[in-house]
């Protein structure tokens, strides 16, 4: 769970963040959605602890079975205040995630070692990918710097999910992907979440994708929450369908 309270963040006069209390429960696959400067992106890194909030704090909370737990009862962090969070959340926000003069390999060889993975489970794990790899990342022998933005996409994606953890943040995930990709990523993200129980977090412009594997979307404006909508079967659909025709009109 991610408790998050009275977060603020501001730059200059510009308010990028102002969410009095939010809650995103175990399991949810939450889309946030919203124009440009809408502080999606913003928030992401509060919770990811690269961005210091001016205010407020996030709260996350792993259940007992959270893989790696070290403890019996629920694990409760500010990640502010603890390193242990990394242990159980994978993210990819942009490419400054990767380790770009290694090959897509030795990234996901350097992950494994770690978290103390044998690199038999770490090829183990790769298959799983294989079809959004699609056969220009593993084994291309090019290091990651030296590939095209949709295959940097990929990497960046794989490394977030590899080591399985129990919170995935993905920020645009959809970008630089050909169609094809797309929706085999689709796929993966929504064959996660129902294998592990994980938290995943996405934005996205990409408002179809985002409604077709959701379970929840918050659409934020101007750094507040102004709605926050189930999603059974696409049935926000229409009611962001409508924000953003009247946004795109007035």
């Amino acid at each position: 769970m991610i408790k998050i309270e009275n977060i603020k963040k501001a730059f200059g006069q510009t308010i990028a963040s102002d969410i009095p209390s939010f809650v995103i429960n175990d399991g949810d696959i939450l889309g946030l959605v919203g124009n440009n400067g809408a502080g999606k992106t913003t928030l992401f890194r509060m919770i990811l602890d690269l961005l210091k909030p001016d205010e407020g704090e996030v709260i996350l909370t792993f259940p007992s079975d959270a893989r790696f737990s070290k403890n019996e009862e629920s694990l409760v962090i500010n990640p502010a205040n603890s390193e242990e969070w990394k242990d159980y959340t994978g993210a990819y926000i942009d490419d400054t995630f990767l380790i770009d003069f290694l090959t897509p390999e030795e990234l996901f060889a350097f992950l494994g070692k770690i978290k103390g993975l044998p690199q038999t489970e770490i090829d183990e794990r790769l298959k799983a990918y294989e079809r959004l790899a699609g056969g220009e990342i593993f084994g291309q022998k090019k290091l990651i710097r030296n590939l095209s933005a949709g295959n940097k996409q990929k990497v960046g994606i794989i490394s977030a999910l590899i080591m399985r953890p129990q919170l995935v943040i993905l920020d645009e995930p959809f970008n630089f992907l050909d169609p094809s990709s797309q929706n085999i990523l689709k796929h993966i993200l929504t064959d996660y979440n129902h294998e592990t129980g994980a938290t995943i977090l996405i934005s996205s412009h990409n408002l179809a994708h985002t409604i077709d594997i959701s379970t929840r979307i918050v659409l934020l404006e101007k750094g507040q929450i102004i709605r926050d909508l189930p999603n059974s079967e696409g049935s926000a659909r229409t009611e962001l369908e409508n924000y953003f025709e009247t946004a795109a009109e007035s």
